[in-house]
């Protein structure tokens, strides 16, 4: 795939393009980006355990969100071993200042309706901009071997993606689901413009 397909690239929707200068400085903080990637790996898989548990009557969530737990869990174990092999070490765990502001925009209280299409929404976006920032990495980094690497990934969470968003609207009027998106896109466009630009973390 020498590109993303423009059909990936709308339905990212993504409002504000990551800077530039972003994957330079990952690129001299190859330890700390490896780090906070394999956390944000790990993150993704217990969040869809825990979605699992809550949603237990969902059929169609549990049989489609199996799957990625093991997927993401897979690629924790592909990152650690990306970092032992360029004898590097897996830092502490920090704190997702993105996540915890997009976090804050979930509706809580009301119907459980509501509440379930911000989980999986924020979902989609976590996983949507995580393509965009893999995509910049595979095209950005000096290591044509990294580069390689996370193309890979970045394939993979774009598939992640559009699964919430079918997801959402599997139990929610698309409507309803597509209307409350473009509020999390205008979000997280204002989310993106205050956030300080830095290389050791995926977003």
């Amino acid at each position: 795939m020498p590109d993303l397909s423009q059909h990936t690239k709308n339905i990212l929707g993504l409002q504000l393009p990551t800077d530039p200068r972003w994957v330079d400085l990952a690129g001299i903080s190859l330890e700390a980006i490896l780090t906070d990637h394999a956390y944000c790996e790990q993150k993704a898989a217990t969040t869809c355990i825990s979605l699992i548990q809550r949603y237990s009557d969902r059929e169609k969530l549990v049989q489609e969100l199996a799957p990625i737990v093991s997927e993401e869990w897979g690629h924790f174990r592909l990152v650690l071993n990306e970092l032992k092999k360029r004898k590097l070490q897996l830092g502490k765990q920090r704190k997702d200042e993105y996540v915890n502001k997009l976090l804050t925009f979930q509706l809580k209280g009301g119907h459980p309706e509501d509440r379930l299409l911000d989980q999986l929404l924020t979902m989609a976006l976590i996983e949507a901009r995580s393509c965009e920032r893999f995509k910049r990495l595979s095209e950005g980094l000096p290591d044509s071997y990294l580069r390689n690497f996370y193309r890979r990934f970045m394939e993979s969470e774009a598939g992640h993606y559009t699964l919430f968003i079918e997801l959402a609207e599997t139990y929610i009027n698309p409507d309803k689901v597509r209307k409350r998106w473009k509020e999390w896109l205008d979000y997280e466009k204002e989310v993106m413009k205050e956030m300080e630009i830095r290389g050791d973390r995926i977003h």
